[in-house]
């Protein structure tokens, strides 16, 4: 049949191919529709064939070691004889996974593949004309299932597991349930269907194959073992050869039920009690034991003759039964007591009271000690009330007691333990007050009453006394907090500036309740109106529109606060309301962080003046410092850099007699003799006379001589003390020294052209007056 001859015509074909799949061998169904459409030709008009593809799925094996194993066959339904058509393959792992013969159209995995991983691929089929490359036909769609084989064991992912479950529960109870999971496809044979079976647990435990449930086989008693372990084991394949299997372990643990009943550890108690132990008194212990543990183990210890004279109390928390004594004893009257004692659980389910049918019992004797008595209460404590307020020794209340001896003796009381020494007590046992009772300090006062025989003072008894202060109206409301109001300047009329509230400490026998107003002169004020809420509560609202910072920046106004006690009571309260600029917002949070900003500025103003004063002291006791250092550079000259400068300063020396700076020329001499004072003239002139009269002058005073020659011997051996003429002891210098006097005081007298040279032989001290005047310097001068 020619090209031009062709018509129009369907049909359809089917390709079967064996896989690669041990067990199944499915096919692929391909059909087609054959559609003869006319299309151009370069040698004119021809009928061209076009084929649509349908594919069905591929199945492979999952885990196969072998790689480039044959999936299948793809066909395009026309032969390939001149090999002119290629088989192209895109998709999921196309080129990775999976690869095609170009040729042939074989279908190849080249990995191993994992169903746990992705259990299939969508692929698309082409074939291309290889001597155009065009396209044949349009691409053609499958999808490959990767089969499941049993390659993953049973797993419990909740493991290890730990259950609770009470003892002496009966069988077939239920305990707990484990699960395992199987990552295997369910829906592939039996890989994923799991069977539970018990490896370790019997005989006392069983589980359910199917939904792994472990229950109990027989009853069990914690008292002898209190928990068991378990081990559980999970197969795939529902237990069938080649299945994998999983363990897991489960501890057991047995709750106790109170299945046992207390027993006394011995049948006979004996014990002694004084005469002389008041009510109350500890006689001894008892003690049985049980089995269970915690709630299950609280035991009641009960008398069964119903003694007026013992009664035993248990201890919760040993567990101990303390016989006490309900009322004294007289050996006298009675010196022994037999006392038959049982013990039970308080608590006891019904199903187990046939544990408990019987109790345990034992006898406990008593045996009185005869003893001289000490006084014995009346009560076993008191309970006296008295207002808060009353004046100073009023009356609170009596305690009263005797001496249950034959011989009666007197009783004396005395206040054992007095708190803060608010209360007192007479012989009679009475007590009163010592000062003014405040409930709202102290509600209650806990005393100790002590009782002696006057004719043996070693006999005391105690009672506590308990007093309680009951309340009187005696403290006025007040405001409940420390309000911070602000408004704005622009408040209109009617705008609530302030919510108030108010306390009260005394103690109301009803509800506090508050009545809020104005004062008078605040009433008449018509800048602020109050309203009362009746629920304690009260608001402050503006009574005029526009308020002036710089005018009235502050108002105070005064609140009467009224309490409903009897009699009433009345306080006044000042609220400060500060008037502040809000701004465009119209906030008054504004005036509170600005008020907050203005002190915080402040404080900041305060730290650096302080600071600032802090340098100030600084720089004034540095340069007091500075100028001490100065001056006391300059007493000494042979420091100097400039040595004439040094010279000049000797002009400033003392006034010789008439310096009394120094101290007072009286008190060192008795009948001194003093020198004529001359007038001054050059030191180069003066200073040779000057050392003849020192030789001459001077006090006749021993002990004045000797302290200024100990200073001079003081001055020449320290090289950094100063001349000896700055000790200004003008009158008696010169004494004992070849030079005589330096000062120029005298100076005036001597001659020009005197020789100097002497100056050589007084030591260093003299060197650079030597250097000056010596004959060094005669030239010169």
């Amino acid at each position: 049949m020619s090209w031009s001859q062709r018509g129009r015509m369907n049909c359809s074909f089917l390709l079967p191919f064996l896989l690669g799949i041990p067990l199944l061998w499915p096919y692929l169904m391909a059909t087609g529709n054959c559609k003869t459409e006319k299309a151009e030709h370069p040698g004119g008009s021809h009928w061209r064939v076009k084929r649509d593809w349908v594919w069905n799925q591929f199945f492979v094996q999952e885990e196969m070691n072998s790689t480039n194993r044959s999936i299948g066959q793809l066909k395009y339904g026309i032969d390939n004889e001149k090999n002119n058509y290629q088989y192209k393959l895109f998709g999921d792992g196309a080129g990775s996974t999976f690869v095609i013969d170009e040729k042939t159209g074989v279908l190849y995995a080249v990995q191993k593949l994992d169903r746990e991983e992705r259990d299939h691929y969508t692929l698309r089929a082409q074939v291309i004309d290889a001597t155009t490359g065009r396209a044949v036909g349009t691409q053609s769609e499958f999808s490959v299932r990767v089969t499941d084989i049993n390659d993953n064991e049973p797993k419990f992912l909740d493991g290890p597991y730990e259950a609770i479950v009470p003892e002496m529960s009966p069988e077939e109870t239920s305990v707990i349930q484990v699960t395992a999971s199987d990552a295997d496809d369910p829906s592939t044979g039996y890989n994923a269907h799991l069977v539970y079976s018990l490896l370790q647990g019997q005989p006392y435990f069983s589980i359910e194959a199917k939904t792994g449930i472990i229950r109990i086989s027989s009853k069990m008693d914690r008292e002898l073992q209190d928990e068991y372990w378990v081990i559980i084991q999970a197969k795939d394949k529902i237990g069938l050869p080649g299945a994998l299997s999983g363990t897991t372990s489960v501890l057991i643990k047995l709750s106790d039920v109170n299945d046992n009943r207390p027993v006394f550890k011995t049948s006979l108690y004996r014990m002694n009690v004084s005469e002389f132990a008041p009510a109350g008194t500890s006689v001894g212990k008892i003690m049985a034991y049980d089995n269970d543990i915690g709630d299950n183990a609280e035991m009641e210890y009960i008398i069964e003759d119903d003694s007026q004279t013992f009664d035993i109390i248990t201890n919760h928390e040993t567990q101990e039964g303390i016989v006490v004594l309900k009322k004294k004893v007289d050996f006298e009257q009675q010196n022994n007591y037999r006392i038959k004692a049982k013990v039970k659980n308080p608590r006891v389910d019904e199903q187990l009271l046939k544990y408990h049918a019987e109790t345990s019992t034992t006898i406990i004797k008593v045996q009185v000690g005869d003893e001289d008595e000490p006084p014995v209460f009346h009560l076993p404590h008191y309970v006296f009330e008295i207002s808060e307020g009353r004046p100073r020794g009023s009356w609170v209340g009596t305690v009263s007691a005797r001496d249950p001896d034959q011989k009666e003796s007197p009783i004396r009381y005395s206040m054992h333990i007095t708190g803060s020494g608010e209360f007192c007590i007479d012989d009679n046992g009475t007590i009163f007050t010592v000062s003014p009772l405040d409930r709202e300090r102290s509600a209650w006062h806990n005393l100790s009453v002590r009782a002696g025989e006057q004719d043996n003072v070693e006999q005391i008894s105690s009672v506590p006394v308990y007093v309680q202060v009951l309340d009187i109206n005696d403290n006025a409301p007040e405001f409940s907090d420390d309000y911070k109001t602000y408004m704005c300047e622009n408040a209109g009329s009617g705008q609530i500036i302030q919510t108030i509230s108010a306390v009260d400490r005394d103690k109301s026998i009803e509800d506090h309740y508050f009545s809020f107003n104005l004062s008078v002169e605040d009433t008449q004020n018509s800048s602020f109106t109050l309203i009362d809420n009746q629920d304690n509560t009260a608001v402050i609202l503006t009574n005029r529109t526009g308020f002036s910072l710089q005018e009235e920046p502050v108002f105070y106004i005064s609140i009467l606060i009224a309490d409903n006690g009897l009699p009433s009571l009345t306080s006044t309260n000042t609220l400060t309301i500060h008037v502040c600029d809000c701004g465009d917002d119209g906030s008054v949070e504004t005036c509170s962080d600005k008020d907050f900003s203005a002190r915080f500025k402040t404080d900041i103003a305060i730290v650096v003046a302080i600071l600032i004063c802090m340098v100030i002291i600084c720089g004034l006791i540095l340069l007091t410092l500075s100028l001490k250092q100065r001056r006391k550079q300059t007493l000494f000259p042979e420091k100097g850099e400039d040595f004439r400068e040094n010279i000049f300063r000797y002009d400033d020396e003392g006034g010789g007699e008439d310096d009394t700076e120094a101290f007072d020329i009286g008190e060192l001499k008795s009948r001194a003799i003093l020198r004529e004072r001359k007038t001054r003239k050059t030191p180069a002139g003066e200073l040779g006379s000057l050392y003849r009269q020192s030789l001459q002058v001077g006090p006749d005073n021993a002990i004045i001589r000797e302290f200024i020659l100990e200073k001079l011997r003081e001055a020449n051996t320290d090289p950094c003390a100063p001349p000896f003429d700055s000790l200004q002891t003008y009158a008696f210098e010169g004494t004992g020294s070849l030079a005589e006097s330096l000062s120029s005081l005298g100076s005036a007298s001597s001659d020009q052209d005197d020789n100097y040279d002497y100056l050589h032989e007084l030591g260093p001290r003299f060197k650079r007056l030597a250097c000056m005047f010596g004959s060094t310097m005669q030239p010169n001068n």
